[in-house]
C-alpha cells in the first residue's frame, strides 16, 4: 500500500509514530493494562521457552555436565535471553535495540557447530573452546553489523533456506537419541519403555495441536512435556534429585566452566554461523516492521544486530551461547496482533527472573530424556519445515537454483550420513566441514556467488542498488 506523500520518511524511527487521525500512540509503543500485558507476555514465554533451553540441554549433555552443571547452563541461557530481549525492545537511543517486539535468545543454529567443536576438543576443554569461539563471533557481529545491509544480497532465500533446513535435519539425531534414553552407554539404551514414553509425548502434542484452541494450542510443546513427565513418574523414569541440590536464587558465576580458549577452526565455524544468524535477524526485523506497520531501515537493523553482537559477546562470560532472533515470537505477534514492545520487554524480565532462580532451571533438567525426544522431533522438524517454506519462495523453477540447493544440501548431509567422512582431514577442516550447517552454508554462499554474481555485473549492480 502506498504511503501518504505527507508522511515523513523517518517517522518510524521516533519513539512514537502519529497516524494522520491524531496524536495516537503507535501500537508498538502502546503500554497495555496489566490484564492485557501479562497474558500477552506469557504467550511469548510459552512460545520461546523450549527453544531457549534446548541449546544448553544439548550442549550440556554432549560435554558430560552433571545435574548441577546443567542447571547453571540453563539458568545462564535464560538470564542472557532476558537481558538481550530487554535491550532489544527498550533500547539505548541511537546505539542498540531495534525497539520492536523482538525476542532475542540462544539460537539452535549454533548447536551443530558447537557439537562439532566438542567432538574435536579434549574433555574438560570443550566448553572453554566453544565459549572462546562464541565471543569472537560476537565481536565479528559487532564489526560487520553496520555494513551488513550490503552483504544481504549474498544471503538470499536460496542460501538461508538451505541453512535453516539443514539446522532441522542435522539436529534430528539428537531427539532420536533422547527418545532411546539419552545415554548410549547404558545397558537399556533403546529399551521399549523409553520409546513408548517418547511416542506418548509426541501423541499428546499432536492431539493438543489437533483439538486445542488459542493459547492451549500455542503451548502444545510445553503441555506435552508436562504430561509426558507426569506419565513417567509412576514408572520411575523421572529423576527429581536435581531439585534438591539446586540453589533457590543465585546469579551465574563468570567463567564458571573455565576461561575461554581461542581455536582458529572453531572461531571460523562460529563466525559462519553468525553470518547466518545475522541474516535471520535482519529478515525477522524486516518482517516484524511490516507486521507492526513501523518501517525498518538500515539504522534499525544496525541497532538490532548490535544487540545480537553484545549478547553473543557477553553471554559466554556467564555461560550463554550465540544469540539471535526467535522467529516463533514473530509468529505470536502475527497471530495475536498485539504489537506492543513492552509486552515483549515484560517477557524478557520474566526470563531474567527465571535465570536468577536456578531452581526453576532445575525443573527443566528433570524432564526425562524420552519426553524431550518426543518433543524434540516436533521442534527440530518444524525448523526444517521453515527452511523448506523459505526455499519454496526462492525460485526453484530455475535449474541453476535447483543445482545450488541440491549440492548444498548434499554437502550438509554428508556429516550426518557418514560421520567419519572427514576423519583424515586436518583438525580445522573437521571442525568446519564436520558441521552440516557450516558446510552447507559455505557451499551455498560459494555457489550463489558462482551462479548469480561472478561475471554477471548487471545482476550484482542491481542487487547492490536494492540492498
Amino acid at each position: 500500500m502506498a504511503q501518504p506523500a505527507t508522511e515523513p520518511a523517518e517517522a518510524a524511527e521516533g519513539p512514537c509514530s502519529a497516524p494522520l487521525a491524531g496524536p495516537t500512540v503507535h501500537p508498538v509503543d502502546e503500554k497495555l493494562s496489566t490484564s492485557r500485558l501479562v497474558p500477552a507476555a506469557l504467550q511469548h514465554i510459552a512460545a520461546m521457552y523450549a527453544g531457549v533451553v534446548t541449546p544448553p540441554l544439548i550442549i550440556g549433555q554432549a560435554v558430560g555436565l552433571d545435574a548441577a552443571g546443567m542447571t547453571r547452563l540453563i539458568a545462564a541461557s535464560l538470564l542472557i535471553a532476558g537481558l538481550a530481549t530487554i535491550l532489544q525492545t527498550i533500547g539505548i537511543a541511537g546505539f542498540a535495540g531495534n525497539r520492536l517486539p523482538f525476542v532475542n535468545a540462544a539460537s539452535s543454529a549454533g548447536i551443530a557447530p558447537m557439537l562439532a567443536i566438542a567432538e574435536t576438543t579434549a574433555p574438560g576443554r570443550q566448553l572453554p573452546a566453544i565459549y572462546g569461539a562464541v565471543m569472537v563471533a560476537g565481536v565479528f557481529c559487532l564489526t560487520v553489523g553496520p555494513f551488513f545491509g550490503r552483504l544481504l544480497r549474498f544471503f538470499p532465500p536460496l542460501v538461508t533456506g538451505v541453512v535453516i533446513t539443514l539446522i532441522g535435519v542435522t539436529l534430528m539425531p539428537v531427539p532420536v537419541t533422547w527418545a532411546q534414553g539419552g545415554d548410549k552407554t547404558a545397558a537399556d539404551f533403546g529399551a521399549m519403555k523409553y520409546l513408548a514414553l517418547a511416542a506418548f509425548t509426541l501423541m499428546v502434542i499432536l492431539l493438543i495441536q489437533r483439538f486445542g484452541k488459542g493459547f492451549v494450542k500455542q503451548v502444545a510443546l510445553l503441555l506435552g512435556m508436562l504430561v509426558g513427565t507426569l506419565a513417567a513418574i509412576p514408572f520411575g523414569m523421572a529423576d527429581f534429585s536435581a531439585l534438591k541440590s539446586a540453589p533457590v536464587a543465585a546469579l551465574p558465576t563468570p567463567f564458571a566452566f573455565g576461561a575461554p580458549e581461542f581455536q582458529p577452526a572453531a572461531i571460523l565455524s562460529l563466525c559462519i554461523v553468525m553470518l547466518v544468524l545475522m541474516t535471520e535477524s535482519s529478515a525477522g526485523m524486516l518482517a516484524l516492521g511490516e507486521i507492526c506497520e513501523r518501517r525498518t531501515n538500515g539504522g534499525t537493523i544496525t541497532r538490532g544486530l548490535r544487540t545480537d553482537g553484545i549478547a553473543t559477546l557477553v553471554g559466554p562470560v556467564f555461560g550463554g551461547f550465540p544469540t539471535s532472533a526467535f522467529a516463533q515470537n514473530v509468529g505470536v505477534v502475527t497471530l495475536t496482533r498485539v504489537r506492543s514492545r513492552y509486552v515483549v520487554a515484560v517477557a524478557g524480565g520474566a526470563l531474567l527472573v527465571l535465570g536468577a532462580f536456578p531452581v526453576l532451571g532445575a525443573v527443566v533438567s528433570t524432564v526425562p530424556m524420552p519426553v524431550l525426544g518426543g518433543a524434540g522431533i516436533v521442534l527440530f522438524g518444524s525448523i526444517a519445515v521453515s527452511g523448506i517454506r523459505t526455499l519454496s519462495e526462492a525460485g526453484l523453477d530455475d535449474s541453476s537454483n535447483i543445482i545450488l540447493v541440491a549440492v548444498s544440501l548434499g554437502a550438509g548431509i554428508i556429516p550426518l550420513a557418514a560421520p567419519t567422512f572427514y576423519v583424515d582431514f586436518p583438525a580445522w577442516a573437521q571442525t568446519v566441514l564436520g558441521s552440516g550447517i557450516s558446510a552447507g552454508a559455505l557451499v551455498a554462499v560459494l555457489l550463489n556467488l558462482f551462479f548469480h554474481h561472478l561475471g554477471t555485473r548487471s545482476h550484482a549492480a542491481a542487487a547492490l542498488k536494492s540492498s
